[in-house]
């Protein structure tokens, strides 16, 4: 049996190999995470969250004016009586009757129209609440915090400008 051990990796040395596994595939995902996030190929064209909706507006906005956009339209949300888990249970229904809409034989265009249409007035009637909740926040802006806002909007939109000129 002393053989036997002799012939294998030492526990220490078994421990030391998977801790040096574990400590390099930590570091690949974090590179792989922030390449994918900040440079990666879809860099500048896809921003994310709320990014892709409000596009130079949400992020002109700082991290915090972005939290306390957010939790006001969680509040207004709430208070119109629907919760994140629900209005993604509505979107994931959406999507699957539209999955089966498009699956259907005969094929029906104007049912999938419809659907398209359902889906983009759900979708307006988010965007205007968040507009209604970010002129809130911008109202509730002292001047210079205002124009701060504008400087930063300024930027990201001569920063757009640049990206559609290249592509």
């Amino acid at each position: 049996m002393a053989e036997a051990r002799k012939k294998g990796l030492s526990t220490g040395l078994r421990v030391l190999l998977v801790v040096s596994l574990a400590f390099n595939l930590l570091i690949v995902g974090a590179v792989a995470g922030w390449w994918l996030r900040h440079g990666g190929p879809a860099h500048g064209h896809h921003p994310a969250r709320l990014d892709m909706v409000g596009g130079p507006l949400s992020r002109a906005l700082s991290p915090a004016d972005r939290r306390a956009i957010a939790r006001g339209m969680r509040a207004t949300m709430r208070a119109e009586g629907a919760g994140r888990a629900e209005l993604r249970a509505q979107v994931r229904e959406s999507m699957t009757a539209l999955l089966a809409d498009l699956r259907a034989e005969p094929f029906d265009a104007d049912r999938v129209a419809a659907r398209l249409a359902a889906q983009r007035a759900a979708f307006a009637e988010r965007f205007e609440m968040g507009q209604a909740v970010l002129v809130a926040h911008l109202s509730a802006m002292s001047a210079a915090e205002r124009a701060a806002f504008a400087d930063r909007l300024e930027a990201e939109i001569a920063a757009l400008d640049t990206q559609w000129q290249r592509e």
